[in-house]
């Protein structure tokens, strides 16, 4: 089953994207944040055109596991989203990924300005991934 990874942020949306058989997920692409409606459009494009069946979004959480403000920014985004897919969707802690991808795109070296906007897609691959891990664990 191919799973569409989501980090929601207020400039960029990081989008990953799982194989078909759901075992790996990869960094897709970045959605610079523009208006809800275009945001919305431009994810459901996303799924339709990898035809995903499923996604992940990320949930940030306060380090105390509260919810604060950005997650209720990401959780009424993503019920608008819901009203313009069927595709089932499911919210992942996302604690600590935007760190662990900074680190990661640190260790490769790579242009300072091209980091920051990947980050968010590598990001949605780590939230998609640990997902990813967690099913396939739970599976027969």
């Amino acid at each position: 089953m191919r799973s569409l990874g989501l980090d929601i942020g207020d400039k960029r949306i990081g989008v990953a994207l799982s194989d078909s058989e759901g075992i790996l997920a990869s960094p897709l692409t970045i959605i610079n944040c523009r208006d809800e409606a275009a945001n919305i459009e431009a994810i459901t494009d996303i799924i339709s055109q990898h035809q995903a069946e499923q996604i992940i979004v990320g949930l940030p959480r306060s380090m105390d596991g509260s919810l604060g403000q950005q997650a209720e920014k990401v959780t009424v985004f993503t019920q608008k989203l819901c009203n313009h897919t069927d595709v089932p969707v499911e919210f992942r802690d996302e604690r600590l990924t935007t760190v662990s991808a900074k680190r990661l795109m640190q260790a490769t070296k790579s242009k300072k300005s091209r980091r920051k906007a990947r980050d968010d897609a590598i990001a949605a691959a780590l939230i998609l991934q640990g997902y990813l891990d967690e099913t396939h664990e739970a599976r027969p």
